[in-house]
């Protein structure tokens, strides 16, 4: 919404339940669109709005005359953006009101909370850990060449029940680490290095400092540096592309009856020189990838994309979203659905696969977004470029409408506008 109209708004003051004044800064309705929402994450940037204390607002839903105390969270940045939940289930068509209201002292219960450790960031919802990101270098086992040592990725990425869905250092790829994202073939003036297979020795990615951390009742999360570092330049090693990660987990239940984790990956890439690199068509590279723990092979996992492809035919394919599930020992069954974002190049995306007869016909899963598999990407210097990915981390199975309906929300969020006197 733009500066004139919310400067335009009315600002009144009245007596909420006979006890305080109250000033309203901003009157707004929530749309659902085309689509069923269920706890839904939506948000509102209040261009034109001072903020100054968070502690001072206060979110309402109108409700029938009445005002319900709503939980929500203020992001700061150039222009503030209020976030909360649409809580329950909003049937498609419909419409709900909220008040903003300033000078409501209140206190602030963080429920997603972010903590820093020796070896990495852990991302927490109440006392249940969601996922690690590794900011301390991992060594390879031992007598392993220490070429494959890495930081900057995610694992362990955690189901609410407990179970862990990533791997790393596995022997067979030894470079693969839990979540990550490092591009196969990418051209630096008139040379080609590949940051993903380490064993080349032609460069790698690191951890290279955190820029913010967030706790709070609505999301937690945090945004850091990474380096793809080039040993093959004039230099022993020479910075190539900067990168940052910014993760996020909300607090929300988007599946009724169902335990699980709703968590943002988004990932800006920039040029550090002064020449556009290419990132080469290839096959596998970039994007973001997981190797799946180690119980999962063909006998107890699966593989299931929008498009409804399986671990038979998906290699290659492209999709909206794709779902991996499997079974563990002791505890159940677990899963994790990546969603691509349209605004994502390529989308929607290519993949790749492992197919079912892979580490000697063991079936190991690894799954990939692979937006540079049938397309050369150039990056030129001066230029930010974003890839956006949600994860649905969950305990049990899940259907296609869930997946559909999370990726809705994703792709085409609800609508906020401004309600006029």
């Amino acid at each position: 919404m733009n500066r004139i109209l919310i400067t335009l708004l009315v600002i009144v003051s009245f007596t909420l339940q006979g006890k305080s004044q109250k000033t309203e800064i901003l009157h707004l309705s929530v749309g659902s669109g085309k689509f069923e929402r269920i706890n839904t994450p939506v948000s509102f940037g209040m261009e034109g709005v001072s903020i100054s204390d968070t502690a001072s607002f206060q979110l309402f839903e109108k409700v029938h005359g009445s005002l319900i105390q709503k939980t929500f969270q203020i992001e700061s940045g150039y222009i503030p953006r209020l976030w909360w939940i649409l809580d329950g289930t909003t049937n498609s068509g419909r419409f709900r009101e909220y008040l903003l209201y300033k000078d409501v002292p209140q206190k602030i219960e963080n429920k997603i909370t972010t903590v820093i450790t020796p070896e990495s960031i852990v991302l927490k919802n109440g006392n249940s850990e969601i996922l690690h990101y590794q900011t301390a270098v991992l060594y390879p086992p031992a007598k392993i060449d220490t070429a494959y040592k890495r930081s900057g990725f995610i694992h362990p990425l955690i189901t609410p029940s407990g179970n862990i869905l990533t791997r790393v250092s596995p022997p067979d790829h030894y470079h693969h680490v839990g979540i990550w994202n490092p591009w196969t073939r990418v051209r630096i003036g008139n040379h080609v290095t590949d940051f993903w297979n380490l064993s080349e020795k032609q460069g790698t990615v690191r951890f290279a400092g955190i820029n913010s951390i967030v706790n709070g009742p609505v999301y937690g999360g945090f945004s850091v540096r990474q380096e793809h570092i080039d040993f093959q330049g004039k230099m022993p090693e020479e910075l190539a592309i900067n990168e940052v990660w910014d993760v996020r987990a909300w607090n929300a239940e988007p599946v009724v009856g169902l335990k699980a984790w709703l968590v943002d990956l988004t990932t800006f890439l920039s040029v550090a020189g002064d020449s556009a690199i290419v990132f080469e068509a290839y096959r596998y590279g970039g994007g973001i990838g997981i190797r799946a723990n180690e119980e999962w092979t063909k006998e107890n996992s699966s593989v299931l994309t929008s498009e409804g492809k399986t671990r038979k035919d998906a290699d290659g394919t492209r999709a909206r979203w794709t779902d991996l599930n499997g079974a563990f020992k002791n505890n159940g069954q677990s899963g994790v659905v990546f969603f691509s974002h349209p605004s994502n190049r390529e989308h929607p995306e290519p993949m790749r696969v492992w197919p079912e007869n892979v580490n000697n016909n063991r079936g190991d899963v690894y799954f990939e977004f692979c937006p540079i598999r049938y397309k050369e990407w150039v990056l030129n210097p001066g230029r930010v470029y974003m890839l956006k990915y949600r994860m649905l981390v969950y305990d049990g199975k899940i259907d296609k409408m869930i997946a559909d309906r999370i990726w809705n929300d994703f792709a085409y969020p609800p609508v906020v506008k401004v309600l006029t006197k």
